[in-house]
């Protein structure tokens, strides 16, 4: 399915009290969403850690609190008409456990997307994001896995896979620039290949642009955005270790390459 066929109807151009509305209510949602991460850590994840002493219980409540709380952000985002999104196949979500959860990153708001409709989400987060006050608490309680020492990681991302995680992460590393060449990092296929887990491939399309690497939160589209969100097929990463390979520096070459034909618009993939 070609994304770009699902914003055919939309108008071409919004009126200027639309989009001055539009601009009203989206400073609004990242008021709320960065109030409520902090009102989140200081009083809610706070309390569950004093109450319930079992780490893994307590990162399973706090990832359940953090997918209701996004569900209702986006909710309210709806409502008050700031973006519209629509997800396909999301219930494939449910047959994800042990998966690496891999998706393009147009858009601020991708993680938000999905991790309000995965069962489970175990988010691979920058370590910079550690200093921002509004999120740092929501990290530490979920028990986010840190991209600092890549060894480690690699060793605590296995480790979480094989007690039956989901781990979301975006290859790029950082959001789409828009109009340029898709470029992943190995991260991804080392993950998996490492920890020998399925790969859940998901694309994600924003029409018009939003919230992207380039676009202040004040750059407002001159049309509500939507946001398509296509679960896809599975990937078994065993199927890219040939008997012949001395080292997983090759699959891994070959998993970010077949990874990076799945992450982009079907337009642009060579038959």
């Amino acid at each position: 399915m070609d994304s770009s066929l699902a914003v055919q109807t939309t108008p071409q151009h919004s009126s200027l009290l639309n989009r001055s509305w539009r601009v009203v209510a989206t400073a609004f949602c990242f008021m709320l969403f960065g109030l409520g991460g902090l009102l989140l850590s200081l009083l809610w994840f706070s309390s569950l850690r004093l109450i319930i002493r079992s780490e893994a219980t307590r990162s399973q409540i706090t990832q359940q609190s953090i997918r209701y709380s996004f569900q209702l952000f986006l909710r309210i985002a709806r409502l008050l008409g700031v973006f519209d999104y629509q997800i396909e196949n999301n219930k494939l979500f449910s047959e994800d456990t042990g998966c690496l959860i891999v998706a393009n990153h147009p858009s601020l708001l991708d993680y938000v997307l999905l991790a309000a409709h995965m069962p489970r989400c175990d988010c691979i987060v920058k370590e910079a994001l550690l200093n921002n006050i509004f999120v740092a608490g929501v990290i530490k309680s979920a028990g986010y896995l840190v991209n600092t020492e890549s060894d480690r990681l690699l060793i605590h991302c296995k480790a979480r896979l094989a007690r039956g995680g989901s781990i979301l992460i975006f290859p790029e590393g950082t959001r789409t620039t828009a109009g340029c060449e898709l470029i992943l990092q190995r991260g991804a296929a080392n993950i998996a290949l490492h920890s020998g887990c399925d790969i859940r491939i998901v694309y994600i399309d924003c029409n018009p642009p939003m919230l992207t690497k380039e676009l202040k939160w004040y750059n407002i589209p001159p049309v509500k955005p939507q946001f398509n969100i296509i679960v896809q097929n599975k990937i078994n990463s065993n199927e890219f270790i040939h008997d012949s390979d001395l080292s997983l520096a090759l699959a891994a070459r070959r998993l970010t390459k077949h990874l990076t034909c799945a992450l982009m618009p079907e337009s642009k993939r060579k038959s």
